[in-house]
C-alpha cells in the first residue's frame, strides 16, 4: 500500500518505464489490480529460484523499498545500480530506549520516493491508491437495510496486540456511536468480532473474517468515516481519502506511518507523555507493563464526539 505512490509516479513520470515487483505470495491481493506494475514476481522459500528468474528479465534498475536480509541478497546476486530508502532504526532505536526524537518529520512515503531523485520524479501528491477487483466488490444489499444510507467501519483487529484496541473500548464506541457499525477483521479476530457483536445490538454488522482483504478494502470505501489503529487497512482507507480516526497503542505516528493524505478532517487519537511509549517500534502481544494506558487512557467519548461530527 504504502509504496503505491512511488509505483505509480514511475510509470508516470519515466517514459516506457517497465515496472516489475517482487513480493511475498501474501500480498499478491495487494498488487495484483495495480495497473501501474507490468509483472508480479512472488517470494517463497527458494530466494536462489528467484534470483535466477530476475536475472533472466535484464533490469536497469533496483528499488529496494525494504531494506531486508533478502533484498540485500537479492542486489548483491543481481549486480546492477540499485537505489535503498532509510530505514532510520537507529532513529526509532534512540526514540523508544531513551525517547530522544532524532526521527525526521517525514513520512515512510516520502522517504520511498526520496529512492527516485536519480529519475527527476516528483510527489505528485495524489496518495495511495488501492484497486478493488470487479468481483471483490461488497453490494451494499449484503448488509442489512439501516446500513444502506451510510456506515461506520471500524477496524477489530491489528498485526501486534499492542497496536489493537481492548474489547471493552470497542464496546463502549460501539454503543455510545448508536451509527451502524460496520466491523472489519481477519479471521483471527473473528472471536473478537463475535464478542463485540454480542455485547452490542443491531446497529452492529460483523464483517470480521466473513470478506478477503479486497471485499474489506471494498467496504472501506463504501464507509462514511473509518475508526482503526494502526494496521493496513488505516493505510487502504487513505487510499481512499476517508475521514480517518486513527487510534494509537505502543507506536507513535513520529515514525512516519500515519495516514498519508487522507480526507483533511481526519483526525489522530494518542496517548502522549508516558514515560514508556513508544516501547517497540513493531509491536508485542501484550504491553510489557500490564496496564496497557497508551490505549486505555485515550478517552472514548473524544472519539465518539469526533465520529458523530464527521458522519
Amino acid at each position: 500500500m504504502l509504496t503505491s505512490p512511488v509505483v505509480r509516479c514511475l510509470k508516470e513520470q519515466v517514459e516506457e518505464a517497465e515496472i516489475h515487483y517482487v513480493t511475498k505470495k501474501a500480498f499478491l491481493p495487494l498488487l495484483k489490480g495495480n495497473p501501474h506494475i507490468n509483472k508480479i514476481h512472488l517470494l517463497d522459500d527458494n530466494l536462489s529460484a528467484l534470483t535466477d528468474q530476475l536475472k533472466m528479465e535484464n533490469f536497469d534498475y533496483i528499488i529496494d523499498l525494504h531494506r531486508s536480509i533478502r533484498s540485500h541478497l537479492i542486489k548483491s546476486r543481481l549486480k546492477i545500480m540499485s537505489f535503498t530508502f532509510p530505514k532510520v532504526n537507529f532513529q526509532k532505536f534512540l526514540m523508544i530506549r531513551f525517547k530522544i526524537n532524532r526521527l525526521p518529520d517525514l513520512h515512510i512515503v516520502d522517504r520511498y520516493l526520496e529512492t527516485l531523485k536519480l529519475f527527476d520524479v516528483t510527489n505528485d501528491e495524489k496518495g495511495l491508491e488501492y484497486f478493488v477487483p470487479e468481483n471483490d466488490e461488497v453490494p451494499l444489499s449484503d448488509l442489512p437495510s439501516n446500513f444502506h444510507e451510510g456506515f461506520v467501519a471500524l477496524v477489530t483487529g491489528a498485526q501486534h496486540g499492542t497496536k489493537q484496541m481492548p474489547l471493552e473500548k470497542m464496546v463502549d464506541i460501539c454503543r455510545e456511536l448508536k451509527l451502524p457499525v460496520v466491523l472489519l477483521g481477519g479471521k483471527r479476530e473473528q472471536l473478537l468480532g463475535k464478542e463485540i457483536e454480542e455485547q452490542t445490538g443491531e446497529n452492529v454488522f460483523n464483517a470480521v473474517g466473513k470478506y478477503n482483504i479486497n471485499q474489506s478494502a471494498s467496504l472501506i470505501r463504501q464507509s462514511r468515516i473509518v475508526i482503526s489503529p494502526d494496521t493496513g487497512l488505516m493505510h487502504i482507507a487513505s487510499a481512499f481519502k476517508k475521514k480517518i480516526l486513527s487510534v494509537w497503542g505502543h507506536t507513535i505516528p513520529e515514525f512516519g506511518m500515519y495516514p498519508y493524505l487522507p480526507d483533511p478532517a481526519s483526525e489522530i487519537f494518542e496517548t502522549k507523555g508516558l514515560s514508556c511509549r513508544p516501547c517497540t517500534k513493531i509491536g508485542k502481544e501484550k504491553c510489557p507493563r500490564g496496564h496497557f494506558r497508551c490505549m486505555n487512557d485515550i478517552n472514548n467519548h473524544d472519539i465518539v464526539r469526533s465520529a458523530r461530527r464527521l458522519y
